[in-house]
């Protein structure tokens, strides 16, 4: 039979977390966080790890370009992100740029990467698209030389289409529509004009 007290400590919980800090942080900050962890009984402290940089930062959108610090936690007690963001902010750091996950939460992030990577990693290799026939081969080769160079842009193909058997007529412009000495505004014919002196038969 177990004695007591080894019951009690397989039945100990411990919540686990990881706490990650944009830029690279200084070993002797990172040492005061640790010991004002001490609050929350720590049954382990990770050493810290820097990332490479990264142009996006997925856990600190406003910054771009920088790494990220990084240690997992192990307490005895709960604790809140916000406690941590208060502790580093008492040391002299920017409470805007430390965040603390749980364990589950990170490694959830982790098997959906995975996952996302294993279902696009042949996307484009296995693909369900029939064979190109004839036509859709010109017509990649005709858009492949250039935005400006293809045969439509070239006006190669014309307008003038044959309608129901006949072909279309051209269209009839003013200039080709018959002239005459009739007025198009009245029919009234215009009085002779007086006679003057300069024109004495009007």
């Amino acid at each position: 039979m177990k004695p007591f007290a080894k019951y009690l400590a397989e039945s100990e919980r411990t919540y686990d977390y990881r706490i990650k800090m944009c830029g690279r942080i200084p070993d002797d900050l990172v040492r005061q966080l640790k010991t004002k962890l001490d609050q929350f009984d720590p049954t382990k402290l990770g050493d810290a790890k820097t990332t490479p940089i990264q142009k996006i930062l997925t856990d600190f959108p406003n910054n771009q370009n920088d790494a990220v610090t990084m240690f997992d936690v192990s307490f005895k007690y709960p604790a809140i992100e916000p406690q941590i963001k208060q502790l580093f902010q008492m040391l002299g750091g920017n409470p805007n740029l430390i965040v603390m996950q749980t364990q589950a939460h990170v490694d959830g992030l982790v098997d959906e990467a995975d996952k996302i990577e294993a279902e696009n990693k042949n996307l484009l290799a296995d693909t369900d698209y029939p064979t190109p026939d004839a036509a859709q081969r010109a017509l990649s080769k005709d858009y492949s030389t250039g935005p400006y160079d293809h045969a439509v842009l070239k006006n190669a193909y014309r307008s003038d289409f044959t309608i129901a058997g006949e072909k279309t007529p051209p269209a009839k412009t003013t200039n080709q529509l018959p002239q005459g000495n009739k007025s198009p505004m009245t029919n009234i014919k215009r009085q002779p004009k007086p006679a003057t002196g300069a024109n004495p038969r009007g």
